[in-house]
């Protein structure tokens, strides 16, 4: 029968769990880093296609810009 954890085996978890924490984070930035790269160019190839420029799209709905 195992023993509750020890010292050496709290220090092990706590390790454990700050590497899994750190790749989610990493993994979470290269996602969200991702994202803004295909938004940009979302932005860009409307640009190109409607003649608006990318301020242009975001207030156009907002305020009614021409």
């Amino acid at each position: 029968m195992m023993a509750s954890s020890t010292p050496n085996d709290d220090w092990f978890q706590s390790a454990a769990a700050a590497q899994i924490r750190s790749e989610r984070f990493e993994r979470a930035e290269l996602l969200n880093g991702r994202v803004a790269m295909i938004g940009f160019v979302v932005g860009v190839l409307t640009e190109a296609l409607s003649g608006h420029g990318i301020v242009s799209q975001i207030t156009f709905g907002v305020f009614g810009c021409n």
